[in-house]
């Protein structure tokens, strides 16, 4: 059922993206568009990827040689996340599976990216509900909204568009990563040039969206590259891997 009326809706959904309706306004008009299965739909649609199946199986692929990768670089020259590798392990504790493996990741990309976390995330309390979020902390674009103090401790996640919390059952974190991520396709929003690097490398890398041309970041005064340097050099530091479709 869902499928259906998300399908039949596609193009009038699409519509009101490009005249620039409020995220709240599509909310009312299309609640499903903002739950799971209606953003793994509407996704799918927009770029031909399926959201979080696609990014599961690259994610076993190559999470682990990411992670080994940048824990080799924090050993050998980067300060800064050697830190935050010992931080991540102590907050980590006895939580394991793959959401923590893709949190460490996420974090680590961060670091050495040197982009900033709090544009991606905002801590709240666990028992915090939608309508007690304190938005002058929230960034406008799309922010996971961690309900505890950590994200390997967190059982509830909620998502943050243009200040609106669009959905407030999120359990997971892969399921929080890739609704955020699928918002900036789904609602054609730039990534912020405070995460640009990081956002880039999750879309080839984990996303395997690999436009010839064309950048998903916003315009800043800086002239954009069709490849991000940083993001270029970390994929090819990770030799003898096949990371992109060709």
């Amino acid at each position: 059922m869902v499928s259906s009326i998300m399908k039949a809706s596609y193009f009038t959904q699409r519509k009101g993206v490009k005249e620039g309706q409020a995220i709240k306004e599509m909310r009312e008009d299309w609640p499903w568009w903002f739950m799971e299965i209606g953003m793994t739909i509407h996704f799918q649609e927009v770029t031909g990827i399926r959201l979080k199946e696609d990014f599961l199986k690259n994610v076993d692929q190559k999470g682990k040689r990411l992670l080994n990768n940048l824990k080799t670089i924090a050993a050998n020259k980067n300060r800064k996340l050697c830190q935050v590798t010992a931080k991540l392990e102590f907050i980590r504790g006895e939580h394991t599976g793959s959401s923590a493996d893709v949190i460490k990741m996420v974090m680590l990309l961060l670091a050495y990216f040197e982009e900033k976390e709090e544009v991606m995330f905002c801590y709240v309390d666990e028992t915090c509900l939608a309508e007690e979020v304190e938005f002058a902390e929230v960034a406008l674009t799309p922010t996971i909204v961690v309900c505890g103090r950590s994200c390997f401790s967190a059982r509830r996640m909620m998502l943050s568009i243009d200040q609106v919390i669009v959905n407030d059952q999120m359990t997971t974190f892969i399921q929080s990563l890739c609704m955020m991520f699928g918002s900036y396709y789904s609602y054609n929003i730039h990534y912020p040039s405070q995460l640009a690097s990081t956002l880039e490398f999750l879309q080839r890398c984990f996303f395997s969206i690999n436009p010839e041309k064309g950048t998903k970041v916003e315009k800043t005064s800086t002239a954009l590259m069709q490849v991000n340097p940083c993001v270029f050099t970390l994929i090819q530091g990770l030799s003898g891997y096949e990371w992109r479709d060709v």
